[in-house]
């Protein structure tokens, strides 16, 4: 999945929203990098319920450009993100009405290309197809992480979870290596998104 979360911070300069496997209106994974001015705006008021990019990705599939959306924008979403540098972007719709997967891309400076709209398009195949958290993550190895999640050092964790440091830091290595990243940061931000803790 990271690989793919990569690619599209390469191809959404003003950032992307990854919302994987909407069941019952709430995703299985998030993530947002749009400026957190904005996700703090679009939080507050509620937007994910009044945003025209939402409602065109849960009643349809496929892919689009935002200015070609024609939805109503009756709190106009689209205006202010504008003026968070979301001028631009893409929409990309997969999956199922009972397991969508919505990817919204920004770019401040021009319209997104076809050619790099299909790219988003595939990323976001490939992100709704490994959308699931990784079935061999065992209670253990996410009570470890969430031990660190809480701000708790090795020593504490270990003392509270009746475990030596070595279990504690086998148990984080495999829950990183099961997550398919490579520092503690990452893990910790992957198990989040997974809505793990």
């Amino acid at each position: 999945m990271v690989r793919y979360l990569h690619r599209l911070d390469d191809l959404a300069p003003a950032g992307y929203s990854v919302g994987l496997r909407i069941r019952f209106a709430s995703p299985l994974f998030f993530r947002s990098t749009y400026p957190q001015d904005w996700q703090d705006i679009y939080a507050a008021n509620s937007y994910a319920l009044r945003d025209p990019l939402v409602f065109w990705g849960i009643s349809r599939t496929g892919r689009t450009r935002w200015s070609e959306i024609a939805l109503a924008d009756p709190f106009g979403v689209f205006r202010k993100a504008a003026h968070h540098g979301l001028t631009y972007g893409a929409v990309i719709a997969c999956g199922t009405v009972a397991s969508r997967s919505i990817i919204g891309t920004a770019r401040s400076d021009r319209e997104f290309t076809d050619v790099e709209i299909d790219t988003i398009a595939g990323i976001a195949e490939g992100l709704h197809d490994v959308a699931d958290p990784p079935s061999d993550l065992t209670p253990d190895m996410i009570e470890a992480l969430r031990a660190f999640h809480d701000g708790e050092d090795a020593a504490t964790a270990a003392t509270r979870l009746e475990i030596s440091k070595d279990a504690l830091r086998a148990r984080l290595s495999s829950a990183r290596d099961l997550l398919g990243v490579e520092t503690m940061a990452e893990a910790l931000r992957m198990a989040r998104d997974y809505k793990l803790f």
